[in-house]
């Protein structure tokens, strides 16, 4: 028998080589993968099929649901849309906690609730098994990438039998120590991506209107103290007009208001993030949720250009 903690987590490592990945949306076929890539036996699972056929074309094996990808699988990665589906996709009667094997690690790429998370881990932990909470930041360009970075709720050394698995899709990989704590941290991510979104849209939006060339405005931007990451990479698609999603306008109002309902638990008043809530709430109603998150600039266009992409204002009166 090992003897010690590293002895014991080196013939961890060693072992997890099966891998179940649940949810090849956007960013899961991507990251799923990455794990191809390293040599990782994968069993995928989507509520549709289509969305995974990348991944079988490349040799992965297709389960017919969940419990059905994970019951061989040394390590599980998920990748769905809200708290609601986590749930029921863990601590359902034939969810991931009742399906996995013992000593299995199941690893939750999803942005969602963290006490949901608190509570898979606490559930996991007493029947032998490993949950943690590990939100990604990096859109669909940092998964085709490989460059995600990575919030993960536990220690690096609780980390270590994972981690090689971990690497494959990440260039920053950040140790939050608790169950749990990532996903605050990644809330913490999106209240402040939420703000330069609106800055930016806004920005653009004054340029525009004044008359000013909006590649000079954004190189300015960009070389003063107002640059930031969406100024960056996503006005650029906002100004071509491309609003196809990178990561979908619904999905940032599903972290932005997890975010608030984090911080009403802790008494906390975030009127910067209920703005950009409901901005984007708004943009929701009139058919942007499923454009992506750069659609924000849309709220300051012209009927027309609004029609080109889609939303439809009529929607309001209903």
């Amino acid at each position: 028998m090992p003897s010690t903690y590293t002895e014991r987590n080196n013939m961890s490592i060693v072992r997890m080589r099966n891998v179940a990945f649940i949810g090849t949306g956007i960013m899961g076929v991507a990251i799923a993968g990455h794990l191809m890539d390293a040599g990782y036996k994968l069993t995928v699972h989507n509520r549709t099929r289509d969305k995974a056929q990348p991944l079988l074309e490349r040799g992965a094996t297709w389960a017919d649901s969940p419990a059905e990808a994970v019951r061989a699988a040394d390590v599980v990665f998920t990748m769905v849309g809200y708290p609601k589906d986590v749930e029921d996709l863990y601590l359902s009667t034939d969810g991931l906690l009742a399906a996995t094997r013992k000593g299995a690690w199941m690893v939750d790429l999803t942005t969602s609730s963290p006490q949901l998370a608190r509570d898979i881990h606490g559930v996991a932990e007493v029947t032998d098994r490993h949950a943690v909470d590990c939100p990604v930041t990096g859109g669909e360009e940092g998964a085709v990438a490989g460059t995600l970075t990575l919030m993960l709720g536990c220690t690096q050394q609780e980390a270590e039998p994972i981690v090689e698995l971990l690497k494959t899709f990440s260039g920053k990989i950040c140790y939050f120590d608790e169950p749990g704590a990532g996903q605050v941290a990644k809330l913490c991510n999106q209240v402040a991506l939420a703000s330069c979104m609106v800055g930016y849209a806004e920005a653009l939006a004054l340029a525009y209107q004044a008359g000013l060339d909006l590649d000079a405005v954004r190189e300015l931007v960009l070389n003063g103290t107002g640059a930031s990451g969406a100024m960056e990479r996503l006005a650029p698609l906002s100004m071509a007009g491309d609003y196809q999603p990178r990561f979908k306008s619904e999905h940032l109002l599903k972290d932005l208001g997890i975010a608030l309902a984090e911080a009403d638990e802790l008494e906390l008043n975030l009127p910067g993030t209920d703005a950009a809530r409901n901005l984007f709430d708004l943009l929701c109603q009139v058919g942007g949720g499923q454009l992506g998150s750069q659609a924000v600039s849309l709220l300051y266009a012209d009927e027309a250009t609004c029609a080109a992409a889609g939303l439809d204002w009529s929607k309001l009166d209903d």
